[in-house]
C-alpha cells in the first residue's frame, strides 16, 4: 500500500532552504573562525581551541533541554517552527559578534569576548534553531519517502552554501578591504542573508495537526521531564550510534576545514578549497531518494556509501604523498560522493530511531530525538576545532610566515590526510551496526503476533 503524501515540491524546496540559512552560520564559523582569530586578531590557536572545547560543555545539556521544550511546545505555528524562527535572530547577532572582536581590547578581554559570543551562538541560539529545523521532518510528514526527499533538499542547500561560503569568503574579505573591519562586514552580510532565508523557510511549510501525527499510534500520556528524556534517549542504542557518528563526522569536517591552511601552505592554491568536496555531495543529494529505492533501504545504501568513502580517503593519502593535486581532488570527490547519501537520509534514519523508542518504551520524543543532530554537530565540531587549534599550536605554526616550518607542514599532512581516513573507517563500522529499520520491523511483527 502506497504511503499518503503530505507535501508539494515547493514545501520540500522551502524546507531545504532552511539549511542555507543554517550553513551561512555554520560553514562560515567552522571554516573561518580559526583563520580569523589567528591571522587577523592574533590569538593563540591552542588557547582558542581550549576555549571552544570548554564552551562545548554547555552544549550537551542545552541540546536535550531544547529538544524537550520543542516536544512540549503548543503554538499557532506548531511545535518546531516558532523555535526555528525566533532563535535565528540570536544566531545572526552572535555570528557577527564572533567576527567583530574589538582590536582595542586587551588579549584577555578578546578571549573572553570570543568565548561568550561563541557559547551563546552554539549552546543557545544555533541549538534551538537547528534542533527545531531537524525535527520538522517528523512534524510535517509521516511519509518515509518524503522524509528522505526533505533530507536531500536540505543537504543540497547545505553543501551548496558551504561550497559558496568556502569559495568566496577569503576573496570577499579582500574585496572589503582586508583586516578586522572586512571580516565584520562580511559577517553582517551573511547574517542578514541568513535571517531572510530562514524566515522564508519557516513559512514555506506547515506542521501537521497533533491528531494527524498521532493517528495510528497508541495514545499515551506525553509527560516527561529532562531527566526522563535523557533516560529515553540513552537507552536507545541507535540514538547513541547516531550521536557517535555525528561526532566523528564533525571532527572529520573540522579536519577538512583545515584544508584552507593545507591549500595555502602545502598546495599554494587556496582556490582549490571545497570544490572537490561539495560538488560530488550536491550530485549525490540529487540521487539519494532514487538510491534508497534501488538499494532497498537506508542501511544498505549508507554502509555501501561509507565503504566507498573510506576507500576514497585512502586514495587521497596516496595521492597527497605522490604530490599529485589532480589525483587528490579525484579521490576527494570519490570519498565525498560515497559519504553524501547519509547526509540526505539522516532525517529519515533519526525518525526511525524515534520510532524505535516508541516501539520499545511507548513514548513519543520526536523533537527530543533530533537533539542527536545538534548534540553531535556541536560536540564533534567543538572537539574537532579544538583539536585543530591544539595540533596547529603544537606544530609550531607561525601566523606571519609565508613558509611554515617542517613540523607544521608534517602536521598539516596528518590533519588533512590521515585523521579523516581513520574517522571514516570508524563511521563505516558504526554504519554496519545501525540497521534500525530491521529492528523496527521485527518489533512491529512481534506486536502484531501478540
Amino acid at each position: 500500500m502506497e504511503e499518503k503524501k503530505y507535501l508539494k515540491w515547493y514545501n520540500k524546496v522551502g524546507y531545504g532552504t532552511g539549511d542555507l540559512a543554517g550553513n551561512v552560520v555554520y560553514a562560515f564559523l567552522s571554516s573561518f573562525v580559526m583563520l580569523y582569530l589567528t591571522n587577523t586578531v592574533g590569538l593563540n590557536p591552542g588557547v582558542v581551541g581550549t576555549l571552544i572545547m570548554v564552551s562545548k560543555l554547555f552544549d550537551g545539556v542545552s541540546d536535550m533541554f531544547f529538544g524537550t521544550l520543542i516536544d512540549k511546545t503548543k503554538s499557532r505555528l506548531g511545535k518546531a517552527r516558532p523555535w526555528m524562527l525566533y532563535a535565528y535572530i540570536g544566531c545572526a547577532v552572535t555570528l557577527v559578534a564572533n567576527f567583530a572582536i574589538p582590536e582595542s581590547l586587551g588579549k584577555t578581554a578578546q578571549y573572553a569576548w570570543f568565548f561568550i559570543a561563541y557559547t551563546l551562538l552554539n549552546a543557545v541560539f544555533f541549538t534551538a534553531n537547528n534542533i527545531a529545523y531537524a525535527s520538522l521532518v517528523t512534524f510535517c510528514t509521516k511519509n518515509s519517502k518524503e522524509r528522505v526527499e526533505m533530507g536531500s533538499f536540505r543537504f543540497i542547500f547545505a553543501f551548496l552554501t558551504s561550497l559558496i561560503i568556502q569559495s568566496i569568503t577569503v576573496q570577499f574579505v579582500r574585496m572589503a578591504g582586508g583586516g578586522a573591519a572586512a571580516w565584520r562586514t562580511v559577517a553582517i552580510i551573511y547574517a542578514v542573508i541568513g535571517l531572510i532565508v530562514n524566515t522564508i523557510s519557516v513559512f514555506s511549510i506547515k506542521e501537521l495537526p497533533e491528531e494527524e501525527l498521532k493517528a495510528g499510534r497508541e495514545q499515551t500520556e506525553e509527560k516527561y521531564g529532562l531527566i526522563e528524556a535523557a533516560k529515553l534517549l540513552f537507552s536507545n542504542k541507535y540514538y547513541l550510534m547516531i550521536c557517535v557518528t555525528y561526532i566523528c563526522q564533525q571532527i572529520y569536517s573540522a579536519m577538512l576545514n583545515m584544508g584552507i591552511y593545507y591549500m595555502i601552505y602545502v598546495l599554494k592554491n587556496e582556490n582549490l578549497f571545497s570544490w572537490a568536496i561539495n560538488i560530488p555531495v550536491i550530485i549525490a543529494m540529487c540521487i539519494t531518494p532514487m538510491l534508497v529505492e534501488k538499494m532497498k533501504g537506508l542501511y544498505r545504501m549508507n554502509l555501501a556509501g561509507y565503504i566507498l568513502g573510506t576507500a576514497g580517503r585512502v586514495g587521497v593519502i596516496f595521492a597527497g604523498y605522490m604530490g599529485s593535486v589532480p589525483l587528490m581532488l579525484a579521490f576527494t570527490a570519490i570519498a565525498a560522493l560515497g559519504m553524501a547519501p547519509w547526509q540526505g537520509d539522516m532525517g529519515a534514519v533519526v525518525a526511525s530511531c524515534s520510532e524505535y523508542t516508541y516501539l520499545t518504551k511507548h513514548k513519543h520524543i520526536d523533537g527530543t530525538m533530533y537533539s542527536c543532530t545538534s548534540f553531535g554537530t556541536k560536540i564533534g565540531g567543538g572537539i574537532g576545532v579544538a583539536l585543530c587549534g591544539w595540533l596547529l599550536d603544537a606544530s609550531g605554526f607561525v601566523k606571519e610566515a609565508a613558509v611554515q616550518p617542517a613540523s607544521c607542514m608534517n602536521m598539516l599532512h596528518i590533519m588533512y590526510l590521515w585523521i579523516p581516513m581513520i574517522l571514516s573507517l570508524v563511521i563505516t563500522f558504526i554504519m554496519s551496526e545501525m540497521n534500525v529499520e530491521a529492528a523496527n520491523r521485527r518489533l512491529r511483527e512481534q506486536m502484531e503476533e501478540c
